[in-house]
């Protein structure tokens, strides 16, 4: 879909759900924010996911080091803002039919430029802060194909870093800090998402 038509759609005329856009450091608490939300029945859009099926899609390998590769690889590609514009779309023919919409895994400020220009104030920018100490802990825990050892964790880090996620937590619209119990931190959410 061409850029007149996405503007098109984000000046439809319909009112228009809110849309969460919810950043974080690697197991900072992302999936537990979008787990809440999904019961609640929420739609959510994982960035994320976007990369899991192009490895998918490309039949390579699962591992920490692939994932981060291909993300890297389809930002020089097609730019920095690349999975946002693909996501856009989506967003926008859900926007009419949901009182709020969640895109999951923001990382980038390239891509919070382009949520902006189409969703302009729909969108809210959550931010979720834990330590890193507490983060690789959970990393140790979980055990998924796209997280590794300590220094895999590190170089995944430094990179989204580098794409200039602290930078989009440090300014969100809410911080949640994630430092404790599953149960304490729904109870944070929730409480939010009802002031909301």
């Amino acid at each position: 879909m061409g850029t007149r038509s996405l503007q098109q759609l984000s000046r439809s005329g319909h009112r228009m759900g809110r849309v969460l856009a919810v950043c974080g450091m690697p197991a900072s608490g992302k999936g537990e924010f979008a787990a809440i939300l999904r019961n609640r029945g929420v739609p959510i859009l994982s960035m994320g996911d976007m990369i899991r099926e192009e490895v998918r899609r490309r039949q390579l390998q699962e591992s920490p080091e692939i994932f981060g590769e291909i993300a890297s690889q389809l930002r020089h590609e097609f730019g920095e803002e690349v999975l946002a514009s693909r996501l856009t779309e989506s967003i926008l023919h859900l926007q009419p039919h949901h009182a709020l919409i969640l895109i999951e895994g923001m990382r980038g400020t390239a891509e919070l430029e382009v949520f902006r220009t189409h969703l302009k104030s729909d969108l809210i920018v959550v931010g979720i802060h834990a330590h890193k100490e507490t983060r690789f802990s959970r990393v140790l825990k979980r055990k998924r194909s796209e997280d590794g050892n300590r220094s895999q964790f590190e170089i995944r880090e430094n990179r989204e870093i580098g794409w200039g996620l602290e930078t989009l937590i440090q300014n969100a619209d809410k911080i949640l800090e994630n430092e404790s119990t599953i149960e304490e931190f729904t109870n944070e959410v929730l409480a939010w998402l009802n002031a909301l």
